[in-house]
């Protein structure tokens, strides 16, 4: 009895510690799916007091008379805030708050978040459900403890999560579709109010959501391409980023400098180093919200709870409005980020020993149902918040899924932020790019990036 107690104490520290490589749930926790779960492991039920409603599929179908590239319908203009919460009255809800947000509502002069009534919109193809209780079944991590060995994409992989890295792979390769084109531009804030857009066109092409793929081993072990050109400003114009992400090392990465007129590696596009021209706002890992190789951190699944985190934000994506009506000196204008009651899946990175990071330690709060990374605590080494990042998120009926772009990262020492993946005003992304052709996989590789920086 002892040593089969003792077993199972180290069984649990080891799924603690994320260091476990064995396969998923049996088959009749992966029963569940569709059940008292969703299709993709959120709990189906709403909340005790009705302030979250049960799930009953989201939203996958268009908008009557909607199409494709046409501007969006926000399917709850008629909602009106709940609540606000500002620094008057923050300690009352301080226990649906990260220490992050509680930081910048505490802190920053004016910050409120408004509050509406709680949509369960996001829904994804029946295939996605299909393949992600496969995914339950035989999904399994690397040896190593924080790779990926096995399992489906066009999927979740880990729908009833028994690890931290488990969890943070859902987000990683949460389905979104298999590749898109996107036009966007990356905010530095200004004390002045000036605003200077760094413009760019991105291509991604994530060829291991493509439905008919059998697992990882079928993609030559790449999680994602992204092709990334600079359009403005002048200084900057034709700039060019190739970086491949991974499943089990770290990523890849090509840069084309015009005046240098030569595609050169980049040996550090990873980890803490900082994105090229970013102003020191961004680290590479924080591209989108968390991206990259998972080895320096323990990862610790710490639970579930409620969250008030950004959601169906449908007024900060609205292209009527410019840069300059949207992004303040010190934050986002209050009254276009929509905020909801979530359940989310609470996440604690730490430095492993012998390892470095300028963030010793992260923590992350994913939402049950698209497994999108919504709110991020970035500490540095004296244990203070420093920076602190919210995505955006809607429901992309095309696909269907729900998606994010917009996202930002507020660094609280140096009293300014970068507002990331801002659409409003380039045109609408092309959800659809790659499984319709538009995004050639061929160009996702160093020659064609010299090709095209020497045209």
């Amino acid at each position: 009895m002892k040593t089969a107690f003792k077993s199972a104490t180290l069984v649990a520290a080891l799924w603690a510690a994320g260091g476990c490589a064995w396969a998923g749930v049996s088959e009749a926790e992966a029963a569940r799916l569709g059940k008292d779960l969703t299709p993709v492991g959120a709990e189906k039920a709403g909340n005790k007091d009705g302030s979250i409603p049960a799930w009953t599929g989201g939203i996958t179908q268009p908008p009557a008379g909607w199409k494709v590239g046409q501007k969006r319908i926000n399917p709850f203009k008629a909602d009106k805030p709940l609540y606000s919460i500002d620094a008057g009255n923050a300690d009352k809800y301080k226990d649906k708050l990260s220490e992050g947000q509680m930081a910048l509502v505490k802190t920053l002069k004016g910050y409120r978040m408004d509050v509406y009534p709680t949509r369960r919109s996001c829904g994804f193809p029946d295939f996605v459900y299909e393949r992600t209780r496969t995914n339950a079944r035989e999904a399994k991590l690397a040896d190593n403890g924080w790779g990926l060995e096995k399992a489906l994409g066009a999927a979740v992989l880990f729908p009833m999560p028994k690890s931290g890295a488990e969890a943070v792979w859902n987000h990683k390769l949460r389905y979104m579709g298999e590749g898109r084109a996107e036009y966007y531009s990356t905010i530095f804030s200004a004390k002045d109010g000036e605003i200077t857009p760094l413009v760019q066109d991105q291509w991604t092409t994530t060829a291991f959501h493509n439905p008919k793929n059998k697992g990882v081993e079928d993609v030559g072990g790449v999680e994602m391409k992204l092709l990334n050109a600079v359009v403005a400003p002048a200084a900057r114009t034709g700039e060019l980023i190739l970086a491949h992400w991974f499943f089990n090392k770290s990523s890849d990465a090509w840069l084309y400098f015009p005046g240098q007129r030569r595609v050169r590696r980049a040996p550090t596009f990873a980890y803490d180093n900082p994105v090229p021209g970013y102003e020191n706002l961004e680290t590479v890992d924080q591209y989108p919200m968390f991206a990259g190789a998972m080895d320096r951190y323990d990862w610790k699944l710490v639970g579930k709870q409620e969250l008030i985190i950004p959601y169906n934000s449908w007024d900060l994506i609205d292209k009527s409005r410019k840069y300059q009506e949207i992004y303040g000196p010190d934050y986002i204008k209050r009254d276009l980020v929509r905020y909801e009651l979530h359940r989310v899946w609470k996440v604690e990175a730490t430095l492993k020993q012998g390892m470095r990071h300028i963030f010793p330690k992260r923590t992350f709060y994913l939402d049950e149902d698209s497994w999108a990374l919504m709110v991020a605590d970035n500490y540095d080494a004296q244990g203070k918040v420093w920076r602190v990042q919210e995505s955006s998120l809607f429901m992309a009926p095309e696909i269907p899924a729900c998606v994010g772009q917009e996202f930002v990262s507020y660094d609280l020492a140096v009293g300014r932020y970068v507002g990331e993946n801002a659409t409003q005003e380039r045109p609408e992304t092309d959800w659809l790019a790659a499984r319709e052709g538009r995004v050639d996989p061929r160009r996702f590789n160093p020659d064609e990036l010299r090709r095209v920086g020497e045209r």
